[in-house]
């Protein structure tokens, strides 16, 4: 919960006046470290009666004997106090519409002040006369100064009671939160069974609702009774739709706190906010915004965090949230993997590449400026660069350990204290946790990528080494086991899109939201366990986009951190050479226009954009041989060089490797790689995320276009397209229904 939990107390003819904080926070700031003993100090608080008159005193006295000392002429001091009395005295004064005991008071105490220190400088200011007359100005000054301050403040009730619109909407304000409290005690005993007592109430700033602190009766009763009737409560309220009652125990056992609104904030969709300024990973980080469209923060210095949601639901719009707020900390350092040809990554480097030149701005676009640097520090597209990375960050966690146990000494922690220079590593892996649930049939190389991961998730919490994670579902099968859930102690859940299951019940099993309403894109239940937790509450992520991703990136641009010398030391020539040729250039080379994709055919080779021939030579994963063939002038009509399996020799001169013979095999290259794969060994069946590991694809676009390849010939799939293999039962593909697919394209 956030600040708004901050409840009003009622009048007191409602309750009695009990102070309470009305709800744990929804993010507890870090403890601060100990003050030094002694009465603290505001250096910035105005002068009461009591230091107004040792100011006054002290300050005539000093006068006097410098006065004396420098031979001032006598009728200055004088002169300054009857100045001093017209001014602050009585023109201030009047112009604060003081009363005329604070007119008097000060234009006495400059007139004394001026008078007493003429007088000391004829008589001398180091007499004992002089000190008991300074002395006794004081005391008079001081009694003067409380005895204004008692009538200023009279004189202020006064000037409030005597205001008929301050009275009438004080008494307004009060009747509303006496007619609420009132109605939802009767409500919550009504539809929960409760005979609670609302002590509380505070009115959303945003005017979207409201919250409610309550005392529960003695006895059996618990707040957890109040929760699971959240839904009948919105209900017997009429409340709009969308409109989710948040349910939460207190401050202290025995209280619980309602958020009720009603307007349907979430509804709109809402861009990330213009705001860029600086974040540590130590003071939390926004994620998205709650009902009452505050925004929600959570804290990631020791805690990884899974992020679940089902396609469509706005977790890329989350992602590219989450990696706005490591860019704007000065503390952290981020990586990403997509093993989805790097897509989450791309848009966060194309402001370097266009200011190394390695790529032009969108029209209207200006080009970023020079020096600057990419959006995210490191970025892995494939099995093997994620590898790279993972086992750099192990040989960093050990060099940390080893090279900064003096720093740790001397804080006495046994947790890096990260900061600017010595950052944290945030590790984004996008559809992270079903690369952690790879089958043993898996390629070598993704289970050597498993295992780093999980090592990594691990062991390098006290070294600053975290993980954000993906996935579409929170089934143990889809995530391998718990082990992943237990590392991740914060959680979403996004919930609009959902189909089957509920992602809400798997990432937070006792939760009591009411997630059929939280339809809209991007909605769904966040939650963090811990000290500095909060229960899980509806919440909805920000907009953003390409545009606002760049912008993120040249606002944060100075003040991102690069990586401390020890740990980019022990990460060696896998970090040095992170964006060389030969490692990145997919960055640079990727496909920028339609022609490139062959879409659509180049009229300059015989494959023009007039012609309008269909090209599905993106399905081969062909050889650069290849492409240079089908871009050669050929014939009009359909282009089957997606189907092309026989391999011929390259032509004369050409050492590219080989290339394949058009229209070999009218059957779709890509039924018939994944038919292989599947009866390699003698298998006849093999889930969609293991067929996709074999293949060295992406799982859901996988899925979708051998689907769509299937449908185009009239073959549909068993079972609803379930397997199950090893009493374990999800989405895959039997060979038989391939094979089934395969003849009726071939003839």
């Amino acid at each position: 919960m956030t600040d708004r939990l901050n409840l009003t107390n009622l009048p007191p003819d409602h309750t009695p006046q009990t102070q309470t904080t009305a709800a744990e926070k929804q993010a507890k700031t870090p403890r601060p470290r100990a003050a030094k003993r002694g009465v603290p100090l505001d250096w910035a608080a105005p002068h009461g009666p009591a230091t107004g008159a040792l100011s006054a005193a002290t300050g005539a006295g000093a006068l006097a004997l410098l006065g004396a000392a420098t031979g001032m002429p006598e009728a200055l001091p004088l002169a300054v106090g009857a100045a001093g009395a017209v001014g602050h005295g009585i023109g201030w004064s009047v112009r604060r519409r003081l009363t005329a005991m604070s007119v008097v008071t000060r234009s006495a105490s400059w007139l004394l002040a001026g008078g007493w220190t003429t007088w000391a400088m004829h008589a001398g200011p180091l007499s004992w006369a002089a000190a008991g007359t300074l002395a006794g100005l004081g005391v008079g000054i001081g009694a003067m100064a409380s005895t204004a301050a008692v009538h200023e403040e009279a004189a202020e009730e006064e000037r409030l009671a005597l205001s008929p619109q301050a009275a009438k909407a004080a008494d307004a304000l009060d009747h509303r939160r006496r007619r609420i409290a009132r109605e939802w005690e009767e409500r919550i005993h009504r539809v929960a069974g409760v005979q609670c007592r609302v002590f509380a109430v505070e009115f959303w700033k945003t005017g979207g609702g409201f919250s409610l602190g309550a005392e529960l009766p003695g006895g059996a009763a618990t707040w957890d009774q109040i929760a699971g009737r959240a839904r009948a409560l919105a209900g017997d309220a009429r409340l709009p739709l969308g409109c989710v009652i948040a349910v939460e125990e207190g401050d202290i056992q025995g209280r619980v706190v309602l958020d009720i609104p009603t307007v349907n904030g979430m509804a709109d969709a809402r861009p990330y906010p213009d705001d860029y300024s600086p974040l540590s990973i130590l003071t939390g980080i926004p994620w998205g915004m709650l009902p009452n469209l505050d925004p929600v923060t959570v804290f990631l210095r020791e805690a990884c965090a899974l992020l679940l949601g089902p396609p469509g639901s706005g977790k890329s719009t989350l992602v590219d949230g989450v990696l706005t707020g490591f860019a704007r900390c000065t503390d952290v350092v981020t990586w990403v993997i997509d093993l989805k040809a790097g897509a989450v990554g791309i848009p966060w480097v194309r402001p370097w590449l266009e200011a190394t030149g390695r790529k032009t701005p969108k029209p209207g676009t200006a080009p970023a400026p020079a020096g600057t640097k990419p959006g995210v520090d490191w970025i892995a597209s494939t099995p093997e660069e994620a590898l790279r990375m993972m086992r750099a960050a192990l040989r960093i966690n050990a060099a940390r350990q080893q090279q900064y146990q003096d720093v740790l000494d001397e804080m006495d922690t046994t947790l890096l204290p990260v900061s600017s220079e010595l950052p944290q590593i945030e590790v984004v892996v996008d559809e992270g946790a079903e690369l952690l649930s790879i089958r043993p049939t898996a390629p070598p190389v993704l289970k050597e990528l498993r295992e780093a991961v999980r090592k990594a998730m691990r062991t390098t919490r006290a070294m600053g080494i975290r993980f954000v994670l993906t996935a579409v579902d929170g089934n143990v099968s889809a995530l391998g086991d718990t082990e992943i859930r237990k590392f991740s102690p914060v959680g979403v859940a996004l919930t609009s899109g959902e189909s089957a299951g509920n992602n809400l019940a798997k990432m937070f099993p006792r939760a009591r939201v009411d997630t059929r309403q939280l339809n809209a894109k991007g909605s769904g239940v966040i939650g963090a366990a811990g000290a500095d937790g909060f229960a899980p509450t509806p919440f909805k992520t920000w907009k953003t986009g390409p545009s606002q991703v760049r912008a993120a990136v040249l606002a944060t641009n100075d003040r991102r951190p690069t990586l401390d010398p020890v740990s980019a030391h022990a990460a060696g020539d896998d970090y040095a050479r992170r964006w060389d040729d030969a490692r990145a250039g997919w960055l640079w080379t990727v496909i920028t226009t339609a022609a490139d994709a062959g879409l659509i055919e180049d009229s300059e080779t015989g494959t023009g954009a007039g012609s309008g021939r269909l090209n599905l030579s993106a399905l081969t994963g062909r050889t650069a041989a290849g492409d240079r063939l089908v871009k050669q002038p050929r014939p009009g009509g359909l282009n089957l060089s997606a189907h092309r399996t026989t391999p011929v020799p390259a032509p004369d001169g050409d050492d590219g490797g080989s290339v394949y013979e058009p229209v070999a095999d009218p059957a779709p290259g890509l039924l018939v790689r994944a038919h292989a794969a599947i009866t390699k060994g003698g298998g006849d069946r093999m889930f969609i995320a293991d067929l996709a590991a074999a293949l060295g694809l992406d799982a859901q676009t996988l899925g979708a276009d051998v689907n769509a390849l299937l449908r185009a010939v009239g073959v549909s799939r068993p079972g609803a397209g379930t397997v199950r293999i090893d009493g374990d039962a999800k989405a895959g593909f039997y060979a038989h229904t391939l094979a089934d697919a395969l003849t009726r394209y071939r003839q």
